[in-house]
C-alpha cells in the first residue's frame, strides 16, 4: 500500500499542484481515488489554479509538416527517452520522415501509422540507441479556400495548427501562436460539454461553503456569483473568449468577427502532455514526508 501510496501522491502532486501531505490527505480522505482527490483539492482551495496543469513529462518533438504537392498537413507527436537525442537532428530527421510516410500513406488511426513506419524506428532504435514512439497525429486535408496555418515553438515542444474558413495567412499565423501560447480547449463556450459545467458547479458550491465573503449572501445572489466564476472559468479555456494575443483589448472572437473569419478547427501538441517523466529522488522525498 506504501509503494501505491506514493505514486498516486506522485500523480496527484503533478496533476493539482498541491504539496505532498495535501496530496496524501485528500487520496485517504477519498479511498485513493485520483479524481475524487483532485476535486477535494480544489473544494478545500489546497490545489494551486494553474492554467498550465499538463507538466512536459517525456521527451520528444512535436511539428506540423505540409506535403508541397498536395498541401496537405500533418501534426504529429514522437517521443523518446532522453533530451539530448530529443535535441539532435537524426531525431528530427526521424520525425519529418514519419510525417512524410503519413502524408503520403494517409492511415486513419496510430496504429496504421505505426505498422507503415516499424522500419523506420526500428532502424533509429538501432542507430540512436533509444527507445522510440509514434504518440499521436492528424492530418488537415488542404481545400480550396480555406487557410492551413502552423507554429512550432521552442524547435519542436509545442506545435499548433488552425483552420480558417477563407484565406489569410497573416491572422492564421497569429492565432497559430495564440494557440500555442495560451492553450485554449474549446473553440466556443457553446463547444463546452454540459457535463462539464455542471462538474464545475458543484466543485465551486463546495468551496463556497468555505468563503466566509459568500456565507451570507441569499441564494439566488449566490447562483449568480457561482454562475459568473463558471464562466469565467471556461472563459479562460475558450478561444474566442480569450484576449487577442497580438491585441488584448479585444477578444479572438471581436477579431474573428471584424474580419469576417471563422475558426474551423485548431489543434495543440505539447511534447509529454499527460505522460508521467520518472523522478528518481522523488519516492525518497516522499517517504520522508508520508511515514
Amino acid at each position: 500500500m506504501a509503494d501505491n501510496l506514493i505514486d498516486l501522491i506522485k500523480v496527484l502532486r503533478d496533476r493539482t499542484g498541491a504539496g505532498l501531505m495535501d496530496c496524501k490527505g485528500a487520496l485517504l480522505a477519498n479511498d485513493c481515488d485520483l479524481d475524487k482527490a483532485s476535486d477535494w483539492l480544489r473544494e478545500k482551495g489546497l490545489a494551486k489554479a494553474a492554467k498550465k496543469a499538463d507538466r512536459i513529462a517525456a521527451e520528444g518533438l512535436a511539428l506540423a509538416v505540409t506535403c508541397p504537392t498536395c498541401g496537405n498537413t500533418v501534426v504529429l507527436e514522437v517521443n523518446c527517452e532522453t533530451d539530448f537525442v530529443a535535441k539532435g537532428d537524426a531525431f528530427r530527421d526521424l520525425v519529418t520522415e514519419v510525417a512524410k510516410v503519413i502524408l503520403s500513406k494517409n492511415p486513419t488511426n496510430v496504429e496504421e501509422a505505426k505498422a507503415l513506419t516499424v522500419d523506420l524506428f526500428t532502424d533509429a532504435t538501432v542507430k540512436m540507441g533509444e527507445k522510440f514512439d509514434l504518440r499521436r497525429f492528424e492530418v488537415f486535408p488542404a481545400k480550396s479556400g480555406e487557410q492551413i496555418s502552423t507554429y512550432i515553438h521552442m524547435g519542436g515542444k509545442l506545435a499548433t495548427v488552425v483552420v480558417l474558413n477563407k484565406e489569410d495567412a497573416e491572422l492564421g499565423n497569429q492565432l497559430a501562436m495564440h494557440i500555442c501560447a495560451n492553450n485554449p480547449s474549446y473553440l466556443t463556450m457553446e463547444d463546452v460539454p454540459s457535463e462539464a459545467k455542471e462538474h464545475e458547479l458543484s466543485i465551486q458550491r463546495e468551496a463556497a461553503k468555505t468563503d466566509e465573503k459568500l456565507a451570507n449572501k441569499p441564494a439566488e445572489v449566490l447562483d449568480k456569483i457561482l454562475q459568473g466564476k463558471i464562466s469565467k472559468y471556461f472563459a479562460e479555456m475558450t478561444l474566442e473568449a480569450q484576449p487577442f494575443l497580438m491585441d488584448d483589448s479585444k477578444t479572438v472572437g471581436q477579431i474573428l468577427s471584424e474580419k469576417g473569419v471563422k475558426v474551423l478547427k485548431f489543434v495543440r501538441y505539447q511534447v509529454g502532455e499527460g505522460i508521467e517523466k520518472r523522478h528518481d529522488d522523488f519516492a525518497s522525498e516522499v517517504m520522508s514526508q508520508t511515514k
